[in-house]
């Protein structure tokens, strides 16, 4: 068994699943994700969300997978039986993207749902997440980097009911500077000191206690990365989107989601520190209450 403390892990995405009495844990697990050949994804199954065994292989790429590196932040939605996963993807001549996978169980193996991604191919994507209306028509909403466009940019595009197609055109919501607190960046991770822009990051949609639709998003704030939250005014994906003026985690933590624990309590899901190789996944109890997200004071 390993402890939570133990796990290096970015991204971090919990799937509870309460007929096993257990939570899974997914997220970027390369040892360096950031450079080199990618090798997959591993997952980690736990009953208290401290005590984890694993890793577990949940992905790993078969002959003729068209991506080779930057294996990031897959998150995993039960759906209609099966286990769907999104993850972002990049190999050397391609675009990043994100990728639908699926598998009969939470502990894989994970095998594309086509032979190409789920974003446009002439954008360069990432972090796509599942979204499903008050309709259940399924939705991925995802990132444009903004190595590409300079102020990264959050978009919606629908999907098929079995999640293998994209249909219709993508939905801009919003750029990152439309929130107040975030900040430009300079991508030294790539070795590219001269690059400035403002990102946009890890996208999770939930809806408050009042069934208003918010969305957990992450970039780069005063104090570091953080995360924030927007809200749509017209409860639907579409929007228009606005943003809090303030990070709801404002220092040297993001890539947050939201999932019920076995006892039915919220809680949010996160990395901390945000430097590699000493990214931990961080659990907090949280509520939604006033129309926002807050952490619950027990």
């Amino acid at each position: 068994m390993l402890r939570r403390s133990d796990i290096q892990i970015r991204d971090p995405f919990v799937v509870t699943v309460p007929e096993e009495g257990l939570y899974y844990l997914y997220g970027t697990t390369d040892r360096n994700a950031w450079s080199g050949p990618g090798t997959g994804f591993d997952v980690y199954r736990s009953r208290d969300l401290e005590q984890w065994e694993g890793p577990f292989p949940a992905f790993r790429p078969e002959a003729g997978f068209w991506a080779t590196e930057n294996f990031w932040a897959p998150e995993v939605h039960r759906r209609a039986g099966k286990y769907y996963m999104f993850a972002s993807f990049k190999a050397p001549g391609r675009r990043r993207a994100t990728q639908i996978l699926a598998a009969d169980g939470p502990l894989g193996p994970f095998r594309p749902l086509s032979d190409r991604p789920a974003t446009p191919q002439d954008w360069e994507c990432l972090d796509g997440t599942l979204y499903v209306d008050r309709q259940g028509d399924p939705w991925i909403v995802f990132c444009r980097e903004w190595l590409q466009v300079t102020d990264g940019e959050m978009y919606a595009l629908r999907l098929s009911a079995d999640l293998a197609e994209t249909a219709g055109e993508p939905i801009r919501l919003f750029a990152a500077t439309e929130a107040p607190w975030v900040r430009s960046t300079v991508y030294e991770a790539a070795g590219r000191p001269d690059v400035r822009g403002y990102v946009t990051d890890g996208p999770f949609l939930f809806r408050t206690a009042e069934g208003e639709l918010r969305m957990l998003w992450s970039s780069h704030g005063a104090e570091g990365y953080a995360m924030g939250i927007a809200k749509s005014v017209s409860g639907e994906i579409e929007g228009p989107w606005t943003q809090e003026e303030l990070p709801f985690f404002r220092r040297d933590g993001g890539h947050g989601m939201l999932f019920e624990g076995l006892e039915g309590q919220l809680t949010l899901a996160l990395h901390c520190p945000n430097r590699t190789p000493d990214e931990r996944p961080v659990f907090f109890r949280v509520k939604t209450a006033g129309g926002t997200l807050a952490l619950a004071e027990d």
